[in-house]
């Protein structure tokens, strides 16, 4: 009884397919479009509730008097259990529908924002955060399992560097919301408004998501686009069966070492990432004498950055190197060391330059922050495409777990200058190892960069 309850939260089963050719190019077209502006949407929303107490930080710490380490267990605790949702729901969204499972997701965020809001003990604030990133990690997943089953690859690099750009809309729009709120109405507005938001936008999602394209009656994407990539039509057709979750662990996740050098790169980049998030604010308020609004206002040129940067590397990855996605992750983390240290020595005062390494810093960083994800989807078999971007992204949350409380001690403890040297280190690294991906494309039948 209890299974049969669960039921709908399955991998859809296929209809019978589709014959009339018109068709299935006008139903493909819609459900394209129509599949893409949720998730586009959707993940948009999920930041809401990832941000709010990020943007109040300095509002929060002078109300309720913490310190930024003991607010940095925050970042930490959440990294960590949001990294580890990402690979189980990573897994769970291989094996179920993702129109359900992003719903929920977005659902139950929305409500732990609204209870945030009305506490004011750290040991409640850190359950609550740690659960909100329980079921931030149920955000990603499924839209990489969308992303795969709805668009081939020679354009996959447009479409998910477009869809990728969510994160930036949704970065830029909270920091505004959240702060008008903490400015206007106090800092646990900052936490309830966007917590509604969310809740009504996950009721929309499972309005308007659904799960393959077989499973509305059209044959995969492959074979509509005539797009197999490295793939023969035979094994696109003998692969669309769901695999096992052993099979996705141990045949196509585990064992394969490129997916662990993608891995080690990505908790590098995120520690730079979720470290200029993060801190970015409190670092303009006490470094450079920024009130609240105007160091989010900085802040939020980061996520203009990281719109044009996520757009170009799509673009570029398709258009200039045949769909390879190793030149290009270098090419960005290069250029993340070079506007990390744009940004540490712009002088005190000049809010233009800042806000310009700013920009610098989000284009650069969000380069590999998508393009490590896509090149784990199309290094995994299809049906492990979510499970392996899970997987990749528990890394970059142990990552961003490091720019919690650790990253939070240096700067308390060695001021901002060791805080940026940090941030270079991890530049540094991360060039290393995306370097072995640089001669080819990554290929789901031979994996292999080299």
């Amino acid at each position: 009884m209890t299974a049969q309850v669960f039921d709908f939260l399955k991998a859809a089963k296929p209809a019978p397919q589709i014959e009339d050719p018109e068709e299935v190019k006008k139903k493909y077209r819609y459900w394209r479009i129509r599949t893409f502006y949720s998730m586009f949407i959707g993940y948009v929303f999920y930041y809401f509730t990832r941000y709010s107490y990020i943007a109040a930080l300095p509002v929060l710490i002078n109300d309720l008097g913490y310190e930024k380490a003991q607010l940095g267990h925050l970042g930490t605790i959440f990294a960590l259990t949001y990294g580890l949702s990402k690979f189980v729901s990573g897994l769970l969204s291989d094996r179920s529908n993702p129109r359900y499972i992003m719903a929920g997701g977005l659902i139950v965020t929305g409500l732990v924002n609204i209870l945030f809001g009305m506490f004011s003990s750290i040991w409640i604030f850190a359950l609550l955060w740690g659960i909100n990133g329980w079921f931030q990690g149920f955000g990603w997943p499924p839209c990489a399992r969308l992303l795969t089953h709805w668009y081939s690859k020679n354009e996959r690099g447009g479409w998910w560097s477009t869809w990728n750009a969510s994160h930036n809309v949704g970065g830029f729009a909270i920091r505004f919301l959240a702060a008008a709120c903490t400015a206007y109405l106090g800092w646990r507005y900052a936490m309830y408004i966007p917590g509604v938001l969310c809740i009504l936008m996950g009721f929309v999602l499972v309005n308007r998501l659904r799960d393959t394209p077989q499973s509305l009656g059209l044959p995969p994407i492959e074979k509509f686009r005539d797009d197999y990539g490295n793939m023969s039509a035979k094994e696109i057709e003998s692969g669309e069966r769901e695999l096992t979750t052993k099979e996705i662990l141990f045949e196509h996740i585990l064992f394969n070492p490129y997916i662990w050098l993608l891995a080690c790169a990505y908790f590098l980049v995120y520690v730079v990432r979720i470290g200029v998030v993060t801190w970015g604010v409190l670092f303009l308020v006490e470094s450079k004498e920024y009130s609240n609004i105007a160091a989010n206002s900085c802040l939020s040129l980061f996520e203009i950055g990281g719109f044009c940067g996520s757009l170009s590397a799509g673009w570029i990855s398709d258009r200039i190197f045949r769909a390879r996605r190793g030149p290009v992750n270098v090419i960005f983390a290069a250029g993340m060391f070079v506007s990390i240290g744009f940004l540490w020595f712009v002088p005190h005062g000049f809010y233009w330059f800042d806000g310009a390494a700013m920009i610098l810093v989000g284009f650069s960083v969000f380069g590999p922050q998508m393009m490590i994800g896509m090149a784990a989807a199309e290094l995994a078999h299809k049906k492990a495409s979510a499970t392996a971007t899970g997987f990749i992204g528990w890394f970059g949350y142990l990552g961003a777990a490091m720019a919690g409380y650790p990253l939070a001690r240096i700067a308390q403890d060695w001021g901002w200058g060791g805080f940026y040297f940090a941030l270079a280190f991890c530049c540094l690294a991360s060039i290393i190892f995306l370097l072995p991906f640089w001669p080819a494309g990554v290929s789901r039948s031979e994996p292999s960069p080299a």
